[in-house]
């Protein structure tokens, strides 16, 4: 221990793993702190009057001298002996935040990957990214400036009612168009705000979670399906698009999703090395559940291999310029559908048609699910190949929707009830 000058601070180096402290030899609990990044702060460490650690951030070094911190400090811990905390000034501080400053906090700090998610996973980023559009597009305009601290649940509540109303409808930049709100984006934002206030309490920043408590409004499950006779028609508008030279890569996407139920990004996303003809299955890296290994059929892998590449890139979709992937898969779907009459059909109702056809074929619930990676049975299993169960039902339910799709006549033309899957 020395005295703390301008000479000791400056000598001071992060270690690249850990803080490094250096503590006043004539001012007991005044230091200096450096971070791994070598930023350096100055900071009290004392015990409160429950005798608990504390420890108090005056300032960084260079916006603050080490004779200006050690004044600082010097009042700060005679409060101390007063028996005074001075970090309750912070904690009230912090009580005081906004909504639209807890908000910008919680995606500075899940950005950076401070922030644990789903499965004590930081969040990801397309996560992250719905987040931010909900928080600025129905969250900032409504309760933004209203101070956390006085919310109530009800608050919370009318939040919700007016999003489901249309009241933060606003232009928004770029495409899109206007957000009209509406009971499921409500019912998500709320979901949102609560997650995100519950991460703000549990790390101290806000005393507590006004939203936790707070029923969500009731949506309907999403119960869409192309028919046979859907699939019989889009796979004619398929055939007549391809020969006017619609986007190949867009109709092979297209495909491709109707044949193994993939969502949309991991379609998209897609790279050649992920697929295996031998395992009947992608080894996806990452999912929305993490990595996972899902069984396809052999109808869906030939699908794949006759998508046309562009020499140097891995992705099976590749973008019409640069190195990323395909993009464009909704737009070459709204064409081939208002082509084929076809309404309201969305990516996601291409892979609930793909469960749906399953369930036609007589495939249990579990069965299904280990197709669409809903069940720990789609999760990390090393040796897919082995699970016969999976192969039979990839197989069967590719071959009937391309049967259908290129014209033949396929096995389930009775009319179903939709089977009702988790949205996902």
């Amino acid at each position: 221990m020395a005295k703390i000058t301008k000479r000791v601070v400056d000598a001071l180096k992060a270690s690249g793993k850990a803080d490094v402290f250096a503590w006043d030899s004539e001012l007991k609990g005044f230091g200096v702190r450096v971070k791994p990044s070598g930023t350096k702060s100055f900071l009290i460490q004392y015990r409160n009057p429950e005798g608990r650690t504390r420890r108090l951030v005056l300032g960084q070094y260079g916006a603050l001298t080490p004779e200006g911190a050690r004044d600082i400090a010097r009042r700060k811990l005679a409060a101390v002996a007063d028996g005074e905390d001075p970090s309750e000034e912070r904690h009230a501080a912090r009580a005081g935040m906004t909504v639209a400053e807890v908000c910008d906090w919680y995606l500075t700090e899940a950005a950076a990957c401070r922030i644990l998610g789903r499965s004590r996973r930081p969040i990801k980023a397309a996560t992250l990214k719905m987040d931010r559009s909900r928080i600025d597009t129905h969250v900032r305009p409504i309760i933004g400036h209203r101070l956390v601290v006085g919310l109530t649940r009800r608050d919370i509540e009318n939040l919700q009612a007016d999003i489901a109303a249309g009241r933060s409808a606003a232009k928004q930049k770029g495409r899109g168009g206007r957000t009209t709100g509406g009971i499921g984006v409500a019912s998500r934002t709320i979901s949102t705000l609560r997650s995100l206030l519950g991460h703000a309490e549990h790390s101290g920043v806000i005393p507590s979670n006004p939203a936790q408590g707070v029923r969500q409004l009731a949506t309907e499950s999403r119960k869409r399906r192309l028919t046979i006779d859907d699939l019989e028609r889009l796979g004619r508008a398929m055939r007549d698009a391809a020969a006017e030279e619609e986007h190949p890569v867009g109709l092979g996407a297209i495909r491709v999703m109707l044949l193994t139920g993939f969502r949309r990004m991991e379609v998209l996303g897609l790279k050649r090395a992920w697929c295996s003809r031998r395992d009947h299955c992608v080894r996806f890296p990452d999912t929305k559940s993490g990595a996972q290994v899902r069984v396809i059929g052999s109808t869906a892998i030939d699908a794949i291999e006759q998508v046309p590449q562009h020499a140097g890139s891995p992705f099976i979709f590749p973008a019409d310029w640069g190195d990323g992937h395909f993009i464009g898969v909704v737009r070459v779907l709204d064409r081939v559908c208002a082509r084929a009459g076809l309404e309201g059909v969305t990516p996601h109702v291409l892979r609930h048609t793909f469960a749906s056809v399953a369930g036609d074929l007589g495939f249990s619930e579990l069965t299904i699910a280990g197709l669409l990676g809903h069940s720990p049975r789609g999760v990390t299993q090393g040796y897919i190949h082995l699970d016969t169960a999976l192969v039979t039902a990839a197989e069967k339910v590719a071959m009937e929707i391309a049967t259908v799709l290129n014209g033949g006549t396929g096995n389930q033309r009775r009319r179903v009830q939709p089977l009702r899957l988790e949205a996902a």
